[in-house]
């Protein structure tokens, strides 16, 4: 099957994001580990779970165009400090995310690739529901400001 160069090529970042982003979490999820908080650390590899099955589909498309996937170029980790930091540098990564894949399926509807465009459409409302969902754990840290274990047990049921 022809695969056209720039979708290729959207897939290729995509897949890229998603590997720094499942690094990233990943990388936090061990750090809560190591200040012995194992309900951050359950968040933070739930969360890198999800974008590893973001990875999974993208190089499944990436297969079926007759693509060998090439996630090579991994953002630096930036885990954070605390809670906070954690969440707004996630928040980061996750709209860079839907800026990439409203840009993907732009592209694909334009040249038809219904297949493409029905990807990067569900991947991209992922993406916007994972936004939305660091952005009230935000806010509810700051109107609750109490430590993260709690938060993260009355708030994100871990």
């Amino acid at each position: 099957m022809w695969a056209n160069p720039r979708l290729a090529g959207y897939l290729t970042q995509a897949l890229d994001h998603e590997f720094s982003v499942v690094q990233q979490y990943l990388t936090q999820a061990c750090l809560c580990e190591l200040w012995g908080e194992a309900g951050l650390a359950a968040y933070f590899r739930k969360e890198a779970n999800e974008e590893q099955g973001h990875a999974a589909r993208l190089i499944g498309h990436l297969l079926s165009l007759g693509l060998a996937p090439n996630g090579t170029r991994l953002k630096p980790v930036r885990p954070g400090r605390d809670l906070r930091e954690m969440l707004l540098l996630d928040r980061g990564l996750e709209l860079d995310a839907v800026r990439l894949y409203q840009d993907a399926l732009h592209y694909a509807r334009r040249c038809r690739d219904e297949v493409a465009a029905t990807l990067f459409a569900e991947l991209l409302a992922d993406e916007q529901g994972h936004l939305a969902e660091l952005d009230r754990m935000l806010s509810e840290l700051d109107e609750k400001g109490c430590d993260p274990v709690r938060f993260l047990e009355e708030i994100c049921h871990v």
